[in-house]
């Protein structure tokens, strides 16, 4: 699998760099090579890391060597010069929690953003986040692997925040020392799910296969505000498990899969060329909301309840980080209408998201709902169409 995700990965580049020789050049120069150290900690977030595990320790310690292929901007589009000229790319990391005979050797294929909050003549300050997939986890087993609730498949999510300080040593190398954020999570795609979340310093050296080139400066015209409505119709699944039901262990911790659905809109007035704040509302149909199950030949099958029941009503502001055709969004949500259960989420979620506009009015994208910060609810599979005018 990781093999097919590695040919995914690079096919653009290769059949760009086929198509067109000019392209080709484009594509190929300013790369740089990158390897990264880092050793740091694990958050107790979870009773699996905290000690209630097969060894009997607490896990709050990790190490991760880390490549990354980046390339460097150098101001030919305004939106380069506008972020400061960064630089972007793909990365591999492998990871070492000290305990694979239940966590595994996990490793990471990711994109990611790296820009400078403040450029001098050879130092740069930066900040940088990057959104991936991450395979070979010795996942939750009933049987083999009973403690690790933290998570539930083979394969997750990541997502990672950090900032950095890079000093050019020579025209083609330089170093880097900074700390990220990172977390791991399946997006309850299947349970149990608790997640893990790491903070870690970095150092690592950076060559550039060319010498560091001339950056471009043109004026940028003054921006004029625009508004825009979004609206988008998404889709998922959430894993839950049934402890209580009388039947094989491994069948019982297969769970059943429940549909996501639903619609968002929101109102955005973008305020510059970077940024754009608003306020939305989501309509969603969760099938998890009091879920029943009934068992036919020693398997789950999901038993319909009132359509209504699983209906949530969500408000949210908004902030979006507008980079050339994608977006980060940001947007903190408060449930206004949903059936009132017991143990059920919080109020108060959050929404975090990436998408891009491959045409002027159409987009896709994903957003993961979570909760407390740390707990994913679901994925939100998502496409949209969007109405602009100044």
């Amino acid at each position: 699998m990781i093999k097919y995700f590695l040919l995914f990965s690079i096919f653009p580049f290769v059949a760009f760099a086929q198509s067109d020789k000019k392209l080709h050049k484009d594509i190929f120069t300013n790369l740089s090579i990158q390897g990264i150290y880092q050793n740091g900690y694990v958050f107790p977030t979870n009773d699996f890391v905290k000690g209630i595990n097969g060894e009997s320790e607490i896990i709050n310690a990790f190490q991760t060597f880390s490549i990354k292929i980046s390339k460097q901007t150098t101001g030919k589009s305004q939106w380069e010069q506008l972020y400061n000229y960064p630089n972007w790319g793909i990365g591999v990391s492998a990871y070492d929690f000290y305990n694979p005979e239940e966590i595994g050797t996990p490793i990471a294929f990711y994109g990611f953003f790296n820009a400078p909050f403040k450029r001098w003549n050879k130092l740069t300050f930066n900040y940088e986040f990057g959104f991936g997939a991450t395979f070979n986890w010795k996942s939750f087993d009933p049987v083999s692997n009973k403690y690790n609730i933290a998570i539930g498949a083979g394969q997750s999510f990541l997502i990672d925040v950090g900032l950095n300080l890079q000093y050019n040593l020579t025209k083609h190398l330089g170093i880097e020392t900074g700390f990220s954020l990172t977390h791991f999570s399946n997006g309850a795609l299947k349970k149990p799910n608790k997640g893990i979340n790491t903070i870690a310093p970095k150092i690592s050296l950076k060559y550039n296969f060319d010498e560091r080139p001339a950056f471009t400066k043109q004026e940028i015209p003054i921006y004029k505000k625009e508004n825009e409505w979004l609206i988008s119709v998404f889709g998922g699944v959430k894993n839950v498990i049934f402890d209580s039901v009388n039947i094989g262990i491994i069948e019982k911790y297969e769970g059943v899969n429940f549909p996501v659905f639903g619609v968002s809109t929101t109102f955005n007035r973008q305020i510059g060329y970077k940024s754009k704040i608003g306020i939305g509302m989501s309509f969603s149909y969760n099938g998890t909301v009091n879920a029943q199950v009934a068992v036919d030949d020693n398997e789950l099958e999901a038993v319909e309840g009132p359509f209504g029941d699983k209906l949530q009503v969500s408000i949210y502001p908004s902030y979006e980080l507008v980079i050339d055709k994608f977006s980060l969004i940001l947007q903190p949500a408060f449930y206004i209408y949903r059936k009132t259960l017991k143990n059920q989420s919080p109020v108060f979620h959050q929404r975090i998201g990436v998408k891009y506009h491959f045409s002027n009015n159409f987009f896709a994208g994903i957003t993961l709902r979570d909760y407390k910060f740390h707990v994913s609810d679901f994925i939100e599979w998502n496409v949209g169409y969007r109405i602009k005018w100044n």
